[in-house]
């Protein structure tokens, strides 16, 4: 059976910042994991932690791509808001267009409204400052005005994508905060949690240690004195 992330896995998710999840990824080889450019409609939007549903564009054309035929209920694109699941992130590979949208308020309202965990696309939300008060995860480059239509055509569903150059699986663990977004492999995800979640603690230790005026040197990085420090710090904690 394929490992995916445990309840207790999300949690820790949850807790941790992509800067660490970062870090924790390039210890395993994993360099090409954040999505370059993406950032959120705002600060201080609500963690994002979800597995991946994908939508893939290619560009329009004209004979294809008109109003009538995006408000048919068989265009993916539509389709793709009524079908993420429930707890996933909508990632969105668009080939980085960023002269026509790729959502706007109404349709990521709807996806807060089923219970999904979030929206990333590496194009740009129009409504962008309406997207930003419905206080759900939403990750854009930049706000785009024109409609989608206009410049995007909606192919594929649930299928290995690539969004700002980074591959994204369906299935994979997408995690955001105010710095962006990290993709991170189904399979390892749990294992990366704990990591983040022992990182995450031992930086809360340094930053007190230096707090007292600790020298960085044989505190950050950790060595093994410092380690047992730590083991003794969080016990006591």
């Amino acid at each position: 059976m394929t490992r995916t992330l445990s309840a207790e896995g999300r949690k820790l998710m949850a807790k941790v910042s992509i800067a660490t999840l970062t870090t924790c990824m390039f210890k395993r080889g994993f360099k090409n994991i954040w999505l370059n450019g993406v950032l959120p409609v705002r600060q201080g939007l609500p963690r994002m932690v979800g597995e991946a549903y994908t939508l893939r564009f290619i560009p329009a054309r004209e004979d294809i791509d008109t109003a009538q035929g995006y408000a048919t209920e068989t265009n993916a694109h539509r389709r793709a808001i009524e079908e993420c699941p429930t707890g996933h992130v909508l990632v969105i590979d668009t080939q980085r267009e960023d002269r026509a949208c790729t959502n706007g308020d109404l349709l990521i309202a709807r996806l807060k409204h089923r219970g999904c965990a979030g929206i990333v696309t590496d194009g740009g939300f129009r409504d962008s400052a309406d997207v930003a008060k419905l206080d759900f995860p939403a990750y854009h480059t930049r706000p785009i005005p024109p409609a989608s239509f206009s410049r995007l055509h909606a192919v594929d569903l649930n299928v290995p994508i690539g969004c700002a150059g980074v591959p994204v699986y369906p299935g994979d663990i997408i995690v955001g905060d105010d710095e962006g977004v990290v993709v991170i492999p189904a399979g390892i995800a749990d294992d990366v949690a704990l990591e983040a979640h022992d990182m995450t603690l031992y930086d809360e230790f340094a930053t007190e240690k230096l707090g007292e005026g600790r020298s960085i040197f044989g505190l950050y990085p950790s060595d093994e004195n410092s380690r047992k420090e730590f083991e003794i710090w969080r016990t006591q904690k």
